[in-house]
């Protein structure tokens, strides 16, 4: 008489596959989401360092500014939230804002979006102080 041996099945079940699609989905969700948010914070960025080499004066920074907001779709902030400070001659520009994304019912992502042209990498505050 021959023996057979029982091996153990290995995989994921029903159920466990089911959770893996609903975290999955969850995580492609809040992905596209804040995409959006970060792509227009990156182009703030290439912004202000455009801005920053069109002129050493603050209105001409806004104006260059509005011109690149105008051209990527920029609606976060406006020329005239930027900060413009004087480091020994040579104009630095900063901005901070929040964005705020709903993610269900009552329920959002806030997030704090801030950036400077300063090699120091020091935000400035809308009074001229330094952020931390």
């Amino acid at each position: 008489m021959r023996q057979v041996k029982m091996h153990r099945e290995a995989g994921f079940s029903l159920s466990g596959l089911i959770v893996v699609l609903i975290v999955l989905g969850f995580i492609a969700v809040m992905a596209m989401k804040i995409f959006p948010a970060w792509a227009e914070y990156r182009s703030i960025k290439n912004g202000i360092a455009a801005a920053k080499a069109a002129g050493p004066g603050t209105r001409e920074i806004q104006q260059a500014f509005a011109r690149n907001a105008e051209v990527n779709n920029i609606t976060a902030i406006a020329p005239t939230d930027l900060v413009i400070t004087r480091d020994n001659g040579q104009a630095e520009v900063s901005f901070a804002y929040e964005k705020r994304i709903p993610v269900a019912g009552n329920v959002s992502l806030l997030i704090d979006f801030a950036g400077t042209t300063d090699p120091s990498g020091a935000v400035a505050a809308k009074d001229g102080t330094a952020a931390k």
